[in-house]
């Protein structure tokens, strides 16, 4: 059985005060609409989480309960360029907080669009978290979008450049419609939390 196949929803947090107290979070983030969603959703067999074609509707932190006390927590989607300014700053100060200071975060999955993966965004969401020195592990989705050369590049690109700003960071092709890349994703996140896959 699937790790994330008993995903749950349990909670929609405002703001860092509204956050719950868990044992261990994996925490998913990335740009408006990179496909954060919908991996989480290809992770748990089924529709967990909401996906919507318009980008920036994430504006929440949704707690999704795994088991035993642990959870996988999505992030508001950022880069989105209709959100207001105000709106915007606060997300990203609740985003840079979230990542330095949540104790119980054991890592970071990234989403990146593989057609348009380290931006100057997904470089500062990388930025916020290195000082934590915890796991991060990149999900390069919409891969099925590319033609398997253009993959297999995009990979080695990615993989060169996150050499050099976070040496013990991963990156894999994702594919939520096509389902592929699933194992992969779900044996290092079991590994994060201490469980077989």
């Amino acid at each position: 059985m699937s790790l994330f196949s008993r995903l749950a929803f349990e909670k929609s947090a405002h703001g860092l005060a509204d956050l719950p107290v868990t044992r261990r979070e994996i925490a998913f983030a990335g740009r408006s609409n990179a496909g954060k969603s919908s991996a989480i959703n290809a992770l748990a067999g089924r529709r967990a989480a909401f996906v919507s074609k318009t980008p920036g509707r994430t504006q929440l932190i949704n707690f999704f309960r795994i088991a035993d006390g642990d959870y996988l927590v999505d992030l508001p989607g950022y880069g989105y360029a209709r959100v207001p300014e105000a709106v915007r700053r606060q997300w990203q100060k609740v985003l840079s907080r979230y990542l330095e200071g949540r104790q119980s975060l054991v890592g970071l999955v990234l989403i990146m669009d593989a057609r348009h993966p380290l931006t100057p965004l997904d470089r500062q969401m990388i930025h916020w978290f290195s000082p934590t020195q915890r796991p991060l592990h990149c999900l390069l989705t919409k891969a099925d979008k590319l033609s398997r050369s253009e993959a297999a590049r995009t990979l080695r690109l990615v993989q060169r450049e996150l050499a050099e700003i976070w040496p013990a960071a991963t990156v894999q092709l994702f594919s939520s419609l096509k389902k592929e890349g699933l194992v992969e994703a779900e044996a290092v996140l079991a590994r994060w939390l201490g469980r077989a896959a």
